[in-house]
């Protein structure tokens, strides 16, 4: 799989990504299928959803490894989140996927 090459500016490894206007809002699901956080396509959240969306596109599913991938994508903004722990929650759960019983399911509303 042939992967962008990002960069540490979060703009700029955004625009590598494949645009998500059709998407109103994607929900996380945990392994038992229950939501554990919605990401809408509105301002301050339409970042994180194509961050997810394209992850989940990627490799299936949020798994450690799309998470250690997210965290790069977010550059800038996931070192503030290591300094601002609550500060920025959907960084923070990427911080949180380190194994196959914590992978996320995506799903598109």
């Amino acid at each position: 799989m042939q992967l962008p090459n990002f960069s540490d500016k979060f703009s700029d490894n955004l625009a590598l990504l494949p645009v998500t206007d059709a998407v109103a809002a994607i929900e996380l699901l945990d392994q038992s299928g229950t939501p554990v956080a919605t990401l809408e396509n509105k301002p301050g959240q339409a970042g994180s959803l194509r961050v997810y969306s394209w992850l989940a596109d990627t490799f299936g599913a949020i798994t450690a490894e799309a998470a250690e991938l997210g965290l790069k994508i977010y550059a800038e903004h996931t070192q503030d989140a290591r300094a601002n722990p609550g500060k920025h929650p959907n960084i923070d759960r990427l911080f949180n996927i380190q194994s196959a019983a914590q992978t996320l399911q995506v799903k598109s509303l």
